[in-house]
């Protein structure tokens, strides 16, 4: 197999989507790797390190993805490379697909395998390719929150901690999955009152032990959030349904209702966002307001942090990869179920329930496709 490792091309996304002990492993089990020309850069990684491990170094995106049967990126292609795209083709990435439906008609007309890191699903029902990155985003929300909150960056002018004497800000974290626990161990780290809202009772109650009763936790219902959001300096939407878009917890009359200053930080932003008024932004303008609200919804925070975005990722994404490289697409997905439910689209079909579903299309089961 030649696998393929193109530079990303996204808006200050600097991770990549292989690392050279990776390279070294695929060179071992006796494929050829093509890695383009500081494609690792961003993340610390030079092409010397790539040539010192067996990857064959090349300078246009057109030859990797031209000469890959196996392309393994971060996050989803942009425009400017659906061109690339050809029959046959098995792109290994992020691909969040529910609110792309361009992108996922360009898929599906040029019959590419998309192998989604987002909807592989264990049998234990864990997400293992999006839980290293929702570590980071989680962390990382409570720190964008924190700064944004800062008066000269168009916050309240709130410490998040608050000091002796002044009271700590109100962060409220909506969902209590892999995002919002992350989020809530900064938050509490740096001294903030922290209210995580989820509506599986079962999940508040492992939360109230995880936190020893530091947290608040209440079941979701519109009233509740609306209550809190009222008094929120922070708010972390934190929501997730693999492959499908997030639902919209927070309408705009809550976000009306806020006090000026607040800032809210979309991390479900990949899935179309948990907010009505959010919309995908970018680390070169990654922030709006709505009703003087500050709106952070940057659709691939942990590229911020490349260095060790990428190796949280790949540490994850390897074994996978590997998998895919040794067998085949086929035979890995009969192999190993989890790859099965990876499956997005395939030859010219959508594989995965939750993105029919949210674009309105005809789904079929990935073994149904001839």
């Amino acid at each position: 197999m030649v696998v393929g490792v193109a530079k990303e091309i996204k808006d200050h996304e600097t991770r990549v989507g292989l690392v050279p002990s990776g390279v070294l492993a695929l060179r071992e089990a006796g494929h050829e790797v093509l890695v383009e020309a500081r494609a690792g850069e961003g993340s610390s990684i030079s092409d010397d390190e790539y040539a010192r491990a067996g990857a064959r170094i090349v300078e246009s995106a057109a030859e990797v993805w031209g000469k890959a049967g196996l392309v393994a990126k971060v996050k989803e292609p942009q425009p400017a490379e659906y061109g690339y795209f050809r029959p046959g083709l098995v792109l290994f990435t992020y691909l969040h697909l529910a609110p792309l439906p361009e992108l996922t008609d360009h898929l599906l007309a040029s019959k590419v395998s998309g192998v989604a890191y987002e909807t592989i699903r264990e049998a234990d029902g864990s997400l293992p390719l999006l839980t290293p990155m929702s570590e980071v985003a989680g962390r990382m929300s409570v720190q964008v929150g924190a700064q944004y909150l800062e008066k000269p960056n168009g916050g309240r002018g709130i410490l998040l901690g608050g000091v002796p004497g002044v009271a700590p800000a109100n962060t409220v974290i909506l969902g209590g999955g892999i995002v919002g626990t992350n989020a809530a161990k900064m938050a509490l780290g740096l001294g903030a009152h922290v209210t995580i809202i989820d509506r599986n009772l079962n999940r508040l109650r492992d939360l109230d032990d995880i936190f020893n009763g530091q947290v608040v936790t209440l079941a979701s219902n519109a009233l509740t959030i609306g209550e809190n959001l009222k008094n929120a300096d922070l708010v972390v939407g934190a929501v997730l349904i693999p492959g499908a878009s997030a639902p919209k917890l927070v309408k705009r009359e809550m976000i009306a209702g806020m006090k000026r200053g607040a800032v809210v930080v979309d991390v479900a932003i990949d899935q179309g966002g948990c907010l009505e008024t959010a919309h995908a932004t970018t680390h070169t303008a990654p922030t709006y307001f709505v009703d003087g609200v500050l709106h952070y919804c940057v659709s691939n925070m942990p590229a911020a942090v490349p260095h060790t975005s990428t190796f949280a990722l790949t540490n994850a994404t390897f074994p996978y990869l590997l998998e895919l490289a040794n067998r085949g697409l086929e035979a890995a997905c009969e192999r190993h179920a989890a790859l099965r439910e990876g499956v997005n689209t395939y030859k010219g079909n959508v594989t995965h329930r939750g993105v029919a579903s949210s674009q309105g299309r005809q789904w079929r089961a990935l073994a149904a496709v001839e």
